[in-house]
Protein backbone atom coordinates (compact mmCIF):
# COMPACT_ATOMS: atom_id res chain seq x y z
CA UNK A 1 0.00 0.00 0.00
CA UNK A 2 1.09 3.36 -0.75
CA UNK A 3 -0.17 6.74 -0.75
CA UNK A 4 -2.55 6.05 -4.02
CA UNK A 5 -4.44 3.44 -2.18
CA UNK A 6 -4.38 5.33 1.30
CA UNK A 7 -5.73 8.76 -0.32
CA UNK A 8 -8.52 7.02 -2.68
CA UNK A 9 -9.82 4.94 0.54
CA UNK A 10 -10.01 8.21 2.38
CA UNK A 11 -11.27 10.69 -0.30
CA UNK A 12 -14.19 7.57 -1.00
CA UNK A 13 -15.02 7.19 2.46
CA UNK A 14 -15.46 10.85 3.03
CA UNK A 15 -16.38 12.15 -0.27
CA UNK A 16 -18.01 9.52 -1.75
CA UNK A 17 -17.58 6.61 -4.21
CA UNK A 18 -18.40 8.91 -7.29
CA UNK A 19 -15.33 10.86 -6.09
CA UNK A 20 -13.16 8.21 -5.65
CA UNK A 21 -13.60 6.43 -8.81
CA UNK A 22 -12.63 9.96 -10.56
CA UNK A 23 -9.58 10.08 -8.92
CA UNK A 24 -8.90 6.53 -9.63
CA UNK A 25 -8.80 7.27 -13.07
CA UNK A 26 -6.54 10.18 -12.72
CA UNK A 27 -4.06 7.88 -10.45
CA UNK A 28 -4.91 5.41 -13.81
CA UNK A 29 -3.23 8.06 -16.35
CA UNK A 30 -0.91 8.65 -13.69
CA UNK A 31 0.55 5.42 -13.53
CA UNK A 32 0.83 5.12 -17.75
CA UNK A 33 2.40 7.99 -17.73
CA UNK A 34 5.11 6.88 -15.16
CA UNK A 35 4.80 3.83 -17.15
CA UNK A 36 5.83 5.36 -20.23
CA UNK A 37 8.25 7.47 -18.77
CA UNK A 38 10.13 4.60 -17.31
CA UNK A 39 9.94 2.85 -21.13
CA UNK A 40 11.67 6.17 -22.40
CA UNK A 41 14.42 5.78 -19.54
CA UNK A 42 13.16 8.80 -17.62
CA UNK A 43 12.51 6.79 -14.56
CA UNK A 44 16.34 5.79 -14.40
CA UNK A 45 17.47 9.32 -14.62
CA UNK A 46 15.58 10.42 -11.59
CA UNK A 47 16.21 7.16 -9.75
CA UNK A 48 19.78 7.80 -10.26
CA UNK A 49 19.97 11.25 -9.81
CA UNK A 50 19.64 12.23 -6.05
CA UNK A 51 19.17 15.73 -7.13
CA UNK A 52 16.01 15.06 -9.08
CA UNK A 53 14.52 12.07 -7.09
CA UNK A 54 14.84 14.34 -3.61
CA UNK A 55 12.60 17.28 -5.60
CA UNK A 56 10.02 14.26 -6.91
CA UNK A 57 10.15 12.84 -3.30
CA UNK A 58 9.58 16.49 -1.03
CA UNK A 59 6.82 17.74 -4.10
CA UNK A 60 4.90 14.60 -3.70
CA UNK A 61 5.08 14.94 0.25
CA UNK A 62 4.83 19.09 0.17
CA UNK A 63 1.28 18.06 -2.09
CA UNK A 64 -0.17 15.55 0.13
CA UNK A 65 0.33 18.12 3.18
CA UNK A 66 -1.89 20.50 0.70
CA UNK A 67 -4.08 18.01 0.13
CA UNK A 68 -4.54 17.92 4.41
CA UNK A 69 -4.53 21.53 4.92
CA UNK A 70 -6.83 22.32 2.26
CA UNK A 71 -9.20 19.23 4.15
CA UNK A 72 -8.70 20.88 7.70
CA UNK A 73 -9.75 24.60 6.96
CA UNK A 74 -13.19 24.61 7.82
CA UNK A 75 -14.29 26.61 4.51
CA UNK A 76 -13.10 23.37 2.85
CA UNK A 77 -16.36 21.85 4.22
CA UNK A 78 -18.99 24.84 4.37
CA UNK A 79 -18.07 25.54 0.98
CA UNK A 80 -18.22 22.99 -2.24
CA UNK A 81 -15.70 23.31 -4.86
CA UNK A 82 -18.15 24.12 -7.22
CA UNK A 83 -21.55 23.64 -8.13
CA UNK A 84 -20.82 21.71 -11.16
CA UNK A 85 -20.42 18.02 -10.82
CA UNK A 86 -18.10 17.82 -13.75
CA UNK A 87 -15.79 20.28 -12.51
CA UNK A 88 -15.87 18.40 -8.87
CA UNK A 89 -15.07 15.21 -10.26
CA UNK A 90 -12.26 16.49 -12.73
CA UNK A 91 -10.71 18.06 -10.04
CA UNK A 92 -10.22 14.90 -8.31
CA UNK A 93 -9.38 13.66 -11.34
CA UNK A 94 -6.30 15.87 -11.67
CA UNK A 95 -5.52 15.12 -8.13
CA UNK A 96 -5.13 11.74 -8.49
CA UNK A 97 -2.95 12.29 -11.20
CA UNK A 98 -0.72 14.65 -9.79
CA UNK A 99 -0.67 12.28 -6.37
CA UNK A 100 0.56 9.69 -8.59
CA UNK A 101 3.10 11.19 -10.80
CA UNK A 102 4.72 12.77 -7.69
CA UNK A 103 5.26 9.58 -5.80
CA UNK A 104 8.40 8.00 -6.22
CA UNK A 105 7.65 4.73 -5.50
CA UNK A 106 5.58 4.53 -8.79
CA UNK A 107 9.07 5.10 -10.75
CA UNK A 108 11.14 2.80 -8.61
CA UNK A 109 8.63 0.06 -8.79
CA UNK A 110 9.07 0.50 -13.05
CA UNK A 111 12.34 0.31 -12.86
CA UNK A 112 13.02 -2.30 -10.39
CA UNK A 113 10.55 -4.91 -10.94
CA UNK A 114 8.87 -4.73 -14.75
CA UNK A 115 12.57 -4.84 -15.78
CA UNK A 116 12.24 -8.79 -14.85
CA UNK A 117 9.56 -9.76 -17.25
CA UNK A 118 12.05 -8.13 -20.26
CA UNK A 119 12.99 -10.03 -22.80
CA UNK A 120 16.48 -8.82 -23.67
CA UNK A 121 16.52 -10.82 -26.77
CA UNK A 122 13.13 -8.10 -28.25
CA UNK A 123 12.46 -4.93 -28.37
CA UNK A 124 12.47 -3.32 -25.19
CA UNK A 125 10.40 -0.57 -25.07
CA UNK A 126 7.48 -2.34 -26.69
CA UNK A 127 7.15 -4.65 -23.46
CA UNK A 128 8.09 -2.22 -21.01
CA UNK A 129 4.70 -0.05 -22.62
CA UNK A 130 2.83 -3.34 -22.85
CA UNK A 131 3.82 -4.33 -18.99
CA UNK A 132 3.11 -1.06 -18.05
CA UNK A 133 -0.82 -1.20 -19.58
CA UNK A 134 -1.16 -4.85 -17.56
CA UNK A 135 -0.21 -3.17 -14.78
CA UNK A 136 -2.17 0.04 -14.83
CA UNK A 137 -5.10 -2.23 -15.73
CA UNK A 138 -4.48 -4.53 -12.63
CA UNK A 139 -4.01 -1.22 -10.06
CA UNK A 140 -7.44 0.17 -11.45
CA UNK A 141 -9.00 -2.91 -10.50
CA UNK A 142 -7.73 -3.09 -6.81
CA UNK A 143 -7.61 0.59 -6.65
CA UNK A 144 -11.76 0.51 -7.41
CA UNK A 145 -12.43 -2.40 -5.15
CA UNK A 146 -10.95 -0.39 -2.46
CA UNK A 147 -13.22 2.75 -3.57
CA UNK A 148 -15.85 0.84 -4.15
CA UNK A 149 -15.41 -0.41 -0.24
CA UNK A 150 -14.48 2.70 1.35
CA UNK A 151 -17.13 5.01 -0.13
CA UNK A 152 -19.33 2.56 1.56
CA UNK A 153 -18.55 4.15 4.98
CA UNK A 154 -20.05 7.41 3.31
CA UNK A 155 -23.57 6.53 4.35
CA UNK A 156 -22.00 6.62 8.33
CA UNK A 157 -21.34 10.17 7.50
CA UNK A 158 -24.91 11.67 8.20
CA UNK A 159 -24.37 14.44 10.73
CA UNK A 160 -22.35 17.44 10.46
CA UNK A 161 -20.31 16.38 13.76
CA UNK A 162 -19.46 12.59 11.93
CA UNK A 163 -18.87 14.58 8.70
CA UNK A 164 -16.83 17.23 10.64
CA UNK A 165 -14.64 14.57 12.88
CA UNK A 166 -14.01 12.44 9.21
CA UNK A 167 -12.94 15.85 7.10
CA UNK A 168 -10.30 16.48 10.02
CA UNK A 169 -9.67 12.58 10.11
CA UNK A 170 -8.99 12.52 6.49
CA UNK A 171 -6.74 15.57 6.76
CA UNK A 172 -4.69 13.69 9.41
CA UNK A 173 -4.20 11.12 7.57
CA UNK A 174 -3.68 12.71 4.82
CA UNK A 175 -0.80 14.21 6.62
CA UNK A 176 0.17 11.07 8.12
CA UNK A 177 0.80 9.80 4.60
CA UNK A 178 3.10 12.22 3.49
CA UNK A 179 4.98 11.57 6.49
CA UNK A 180 5.01 8.13 5.58
CA UNK A 181 6.12 8.73 2.04
CA UNK A 182 9.32 10.73 3.09
CA UNK A 183 9.94 8.32 5.35
CA UNK A 184 9.70 5.16 2.97
CA UNK A 185 10.87 6.90 0.25
CA UNK A 186 14.33 8.26 2.07
CA UNK A 187 17.75 6.61 -0.14
CA UNK A 188 19.97 5.72 2.25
Amino acid sequence: PGPNLAYLALLSASQGRRAGLAATAGVALGLLLIGVAAALGVATIIANSRGAYEALRWAGALYMLWLALETWRPEAATQPYTTDRTEKYARHFYRGVVTNVLNPKAAIFYITVLPSFVDATRATVPQTLTLSVVYVGIATLIHASIVTLAGSAQTLLTNSHRIELARRTFAVLLASVAVWLLAATRQA
